[in-house]
């Protein structure tokens, strides 16, 4: 990436723009292979600027070799110090047998999950100390942001690329394994490259597996957008658009959530559920009580693991 790519983009309409810096420690780099200097990162952020960017994201990982909490604390001094719009603060998934590239990384080098927990405890304290407001999950925002706004007024949202202003907006993916939604469908491209460009050169779509959603996927899609971007659900809201009974329809869901009630993770009254502070950190986990079809997997998720 050169500021003239940054150029180049923002004449072609691109106003918003995202950057992958993971972590600025260099042994921390040379572990996954992955080499930038702050210097570039300053320049591309620069170039942004002079363009007129609308917002720009720094994108952190947590959870990569080496990593302890003091190394990752003069991460985020210094990009505190670039001073992006956003930041998106992601937990590492160690998967060598799905990513080939992985493969390199040293399992013994990871930090284990206490400290994978106190590095993201470290890191809402320190962004929230600089300024910046908790989103929720993996995100955070400058006060006069969009998404802050959004989440102020009950309209933020929540889809493959993390938290939106956009409502039920079509997203086209593009490239291998890329995720799109198009009116009430979901689907997956072609994971390998070969796959992915036998199908285009065949002159059809290179979707692997895609999904309709039913009346149940919609009804379990909305309570669980208001439980991770407003942290708070109404059960009659529910009840009065799908016309149920929210106790009745979801009592295993309930049952379940009740461990985390005694936890202090979350609140359950007559007609609502409340996320408290602390069960912010692992709303994903209170919204995977919702979440029927991965019920059906019968297995524990790859994917959605909070630490």
């Amino acid at each position: 990436m050169t500021g003239e790519t940054v150029r180049h983009l923002r004449e072609l309409g691109f106003n918003r723009f995202s950057l992958g810096v993971q972590d600025v420690d260099p042994e921390v780099q040379r572990a996954v292979n992955r080499i930038q200097p702050m210097e570039k990162n300053r320049e591309i952020i620069d170039a942004c600027r002079k363009v007129g960017a609308h917002s720009i994201n720094i994108d952190l990982i947590y959870g990569l070799p080496f990593q302890t909490v003091e190394r990752f604390e003069r991460t985020l001094d210094a990009v505190i110090e670039l001073s992006p719009d956003r930041l998106s603060v992601f937990n590492y998934a160690h998967l060598p047998t799905h990513f080939k590239p992985q493969r390199r990384i040293n399992e013994a080098d990871l930090p284990r999950q206490a400290e994978k927990l106190d590095i993201l405890q470290t890191t809402i304290e320190k962004l929230t100390g600089a300024g910046y407001v908790y989103v929720g999950m993996d995100h955070f925002a400058k006060p006069d942001d969009q998404l802050v706004k959004a989440q102020e007024s009950g309209h933020l949202h929540r889809n493959f690329q993390g938290y939106t202003t956009h409502d039920d907006c079509e997203l086209i993916g593009l490239g291998g394994s890329s995720i799109g939604k198009v009116c009430e469908t979901y689907s997956q491209n072609e994971k390998t490259l070969e796959g992915y460009y036998a199908k285009v050169d065949a002159g059809e779509l290179p979707i692997a597996r895609g999904i309709c959603l039913t009346l149940d996927d919609k009804l379990r899609r909305e309570v669980i957008q208001a439980l991770i971007c407003n942290f708070h659900l109404d059960f009659e809201a529910v009840e009065h658009e799908y016309n149920i009974d929210f106790r009745r329809y979801f009592g295993p869901e309930l049952e379940d959530l009740k461990t985390l009630a005694r936890d202090d993770l979350l609140r359950i009254d007559e007609n609502s559920i409340t996320v408290l502070p602390r069960g912010r950190l692992l709303v994903r986990n209170i919204c995977m009580a919702f979440d029927a079809r991965l019920r059906q997997l019968d297995e524990k998720p790859r994917f959605s693991r909070v630490i």
